[in-house]
């Protein structure tokens, strides 16, 4: 029956009527994106190493503090729509409490969330507004690496594909303009984004 059928909200855009409102807050904040297995983790610890404020990924941290509790993989990702709000409000909460002025390099952004909660079957247009509250200034998304997985990492490479071109088309939606990060050695990754934040015209502040 036509009322019980279920919206698939898989490849749901955002709502054309919201996207250009305008940010609260500007800041200094630099997101460092990608699918499952692009290296973002060995960037953000490069980054940290080198002196710099990081953000880790709070997905990752909520997934290692249950298995600590002693909850398997299986059931902390049993429920998708669950598991992906409870990490959603821990993204929102942590972004409240950084300083907008103060250089950071966060492990994913608030507009990453969309591509999650399509695919969890949730509309990304719920949570849509809570990305206006603070512009990022710049967004690097870093092309994949060889699959591996890791105990945390649940993707295939379609699944990564799906994430990596909506990943692609929410920020740019958004108004950012994506820096592409391509697949190079670690330390020549980390160069590769300082030499992009250093570019004549960007305005970066490394105070």
């Amino acid at each position: 029956m036509p009322g019980n059928t279920q919206h698939d909200f898989r490849n749901s855009e955002l709502n054309p009527h919201l996207v250009s409102t305008p940010f609260r807050f500007k800041t200094n904040w630099h997101v460092i994106t990608g699918a499952s297995c692009s290296g973002k983790t060995t960037l953000i610890d490069q980054l940290a190493e080198k002196g710099f404020k990081t953000v880790p990924e709070v997905a990752r941290e909520f997934i290692e503090r249950e298995k600590a509790k002693g909850q398997t993989i299986e059931e902390i990702r049993a429920d998708p729509a669950a598991l992906t709000c409870q990490v959603y409000d821990m993204m929102v909460e942590r972004e409240h409490r950084l300083n907008t002025v103060e250089v950071s390099f966060l492990d994913r952004g608030l507009p990453d969330a969309f591509a999650f909660f399509r695919y969890a079957g949730m509309d990304p247009n719920k949570v849509l507004m809570d990305c206006f509250q603070y512009r990022y200034a710049s967004v690097f998304l870093l092309d994949r690496l060889p699959y591996q997985r890791d105990g945390v990492r649940a993707a295939d490479d379609e699944t990564a594909d799906y994430f990596d071109s909506w990943m692609s088309r929410d920020y740019r939606t958004l108004g950012y303009e994506i820096v592409r990060v391509p697949v190079l050695a670690p330390e020549d990754r980390f160069e590769f984004v300082m030499h992009k934040l250093s570019e004549p015209g960007l305005n970066y502040q490394f105070n």
